[in-house]
């Protein structure tokens, strides 16, 4: 394993333990007796800004530093491969306004009266048929690269393991918000990968 590999592991493993501990209660909670509660109308925005830029420095070692190149597709296998990437962006997409944009990035938390709450669970679109839609969608995006490098390679393993990882921590947190409807929701709906005749048949938003 060569020293920027080394890095890049570390780095990835210390950013995603800082962002796992944001997301926590524990956290939120300090946050709120430090701060008081209005600062969780600024926190989502906060820790969303705080991800994506500490990560920067990361993507721009990968894809800046010479690197080895494991395959590169051409032909017509390439343009499968664009095509199939391109859809899973879109589904991305569409699948992250499903889980409602504006509180994804944390921009209704600051204009809601209580940022805290979010209301009665909703299951809509992509989320009836897989509980992570986000993370499903996302590794294609990372594997249906026509290229790939050797640290590339890296911080995609590195990523989906996050994801899995990560996936446990985040329904643990819906559990304690939503109780018994996440529970029979986790019950009827696979956690990544679509299986037949597995769908959300509760209350529903299409």
């Amino acid at each position: 394993m060569g020293k920027r590999t080394v890095i890049i592991v570390v780095y990835f493993v210390l950013w995603a333990t800082v962002h796992s501990a944001l997301a926590s209660l524990t956290v939120k909670g300090w946050a709120q007796r430090v701060f008081g509660p209005r600062v969780m109308r600024w926190y989502r925005l906060g820790f969303v800004l705080f991800a994506v830029a500490s990560l920067m420095p990361l993507m721009a070692l990968v894809v800046w530093s010479p690197d080895y190149q494991l395959y590169a597709v051409e032909g017509m296998w390439r343009v499968l491969l664009m095509v199939g990437r391109l859809g899973a962006l879109v589904a991305l997409g569409v699948a992250t306004m499903q889980a409602g944009l504006w509180h994804f990035v944390g921009l209704a938390q600051i204009v809601a009266g209580d940022p805290l709450k979010t209301g009665t669970m909703q299951v809509r679109g992509f989320f009836r048929y897989v509980r992570h839609p986000l993370y499903l969608f996302g590794t294609l995006l990372l594997w249906l690269a026509p290229s790939m490098t050797a640290y590339q390679a890296t911080l995609n393993v590195l990523i989906v393991l996050y994801f899995a990882i990560g996936s446990i921590h985040e329904e643990q947190l819906l559990v304690d918000e939503y109780g018994a409807a996440y529970e029979d929701y986790r019950r009827q709906v696979p956690r990544f990968i679509p299986w037949p005749g597995r769908v959300y048949r509760g209350d529903s938003v299409a």
